[in-house]
């Protein structure tokens, strides 16, 4: 596939050699961002655990103080008496049975799914469809609860659920080449900060092995993972 002179231009202005400071990376982002649209930046960390081993199987979630800049959707599965605060608080889906029913027939045009713990069982059956997607609700990420409304109004608020996958990496959003380089760092050091925190007490050697920041489409700039651990 052909660089194009955007990117061979962008990429000329990232040191490969060089790892960057949470601040020099969270301005260089938006000077080489090279599309049209106001992309998301991405921060790709790569942990030194296996996610095979279920005690380091990594997830969490976290409350980015300036949220993604995506307004998130938000499914609501419970019985009638919390239909109407889940919809108070800003849900945009809000049922049982029929969006069951179309999530079996292939719907997921959804972000994030919360679920009352009475309904569980019969959502269930859905795990082939929504765990692949990350969707399937988990008390770990506090998506199976009764406050319903607590919960649609932190994921709109800018709470946002991480995950490692099988390569031992957390992919997350935090935030678009639109937002300041400060609220970009901000963000960028609640997420690590939160990965940090949840490190297994099995996990040896070299926790977080490195640390990208990166736009989308967008070359990637390299991160000086020491600096967080300190």
């Amino acid at each position: 596939m052909a660089i194009t002179k955007k990117r061979k231009a962008a990429s000329s202005k990232v040191d490969k050699n060089k790892f960057y400071t949470l601040k020099e990376a969270s301005s260089l982002v938006k000077e080489v961002n090279t599309t049209k649209f106001d992309s998301s930046v991405d921060l790709h960390v790569r942990l030194g655990v296996d996610p095979k081993k279920a005690d380091q199987s990594i997830r969490g979630t976290v409350n980015l103080p300036h949220g993604t800049g995506k307004t998130k959707r938000v499914l609501v599965l419970c019985t009638p008496d919390k239909e109407a605060d889940a919809r108070a608080a800003g849900a945009d889906y809000v049922g049982l049975d029929e969006y069951i029913q179309k999530i079996e027939g292939g719907w997921v045009d959804v972000d994030v799914i919360v679920a009352t713990p009475s309904v569980m069982p019969k959502i269930g059956r859905l795990g082939k469809v929504l765990g692949p997607r990350n969707l399937m609700p988990n008390p770990k990420t506090g998506t199976v609860t009764n406050d319903v409304a607590a919960a649609v109004k932190e994921v709109k608020g800018g709470k946002i659920a991480f995950k490692v996958d099988k390569a031992g990496i957390i992919h997350a959003s935090i935030g678009r080449v639109s937002f300041t380089p400060e609220k970009l760092v901000e963000n960028s050091q609640e997420l690590i900060g939160a990965i940090i925190r949840a490190k297994p007490a099995t996990a040896k050697g070299t926790y977080v092995k490195s640390v990208f920041m990166a736009s989308s489409m967008s070359p990637g700039i390299a991160l000086d993972a020491k600096a967080f651990i300190q």
